[in-house]
């Protein structure tokens, strides 16, 4: 299990020990998207959802999931966020939505996990949203694009 952190040398998982780490700035970007029938997206965009400002609680949800992701996913540290964005891009030719998130902390470990939750969360509430009127929406390419600090540096995606 060379080079898997979250595994001892018997193969158990465990939580990494961060504490010898350095603390950095460190920020990391996750995007995503989420197709939906033309139909969803128009009622989307021009505010017809039954269930009120859909990319307002949609936003809010993935601030929220970025926030919690400690608590969702079993190895991840508790960190102190210190910015949570969240953008959400109509995008007519999927058409859906476009959804990237970014989480910046200082501290000892990076913040790709909170990203990648955001983003995640984001998705789930468009779909929770809007689910009545479309249930074959297509929630996809969830990936980290941007980390950055800490002592692997920067990768930005292709």
């Amino acid at each position: 299990m060379s080079g898997l952190t979250h595994f001892d040398g018997k193969g158990d998982a465990h939580m990494v020990d961060v504490s010898e780490k350095a603390v950095t700035s460190r920020v990391a970007t996750a995007r995503g998207h989420i197709k939906m029938q033309r139909e969803t997206f128009d009622m989307i965009t021009e505010g017809r959802a039954k269930k009120g400002d859909v990319l307002g609680v949609a936003r809010l949800a993935g601030i929220m999931g970025a926030k919690k992701t400690s608590d969702l996913i079993p190895l991840c540290h508790p960190l102190p966020i210190t910015k949570v964005s969240v953008e959400l891009t109509p995008n007519a030719g999927l058409p859906g939505i476009e959804i990237e998130a970014t989480v910046k902390t200082t501290g000892q470990t990076g913040v790709e996990m909170e990203a990648l939750t955001a983003v995640s969360t984001t998705a789930l509430t468009l779909y929770d949203m809007v689910k009545a009127v479309d249930k074959g929406m297509e929630i996809s390419a969830i990936r980290v694009s941007l980390k950055d600090g800490g002592k692997s540096g920067r990768y930005e995606a292709q």
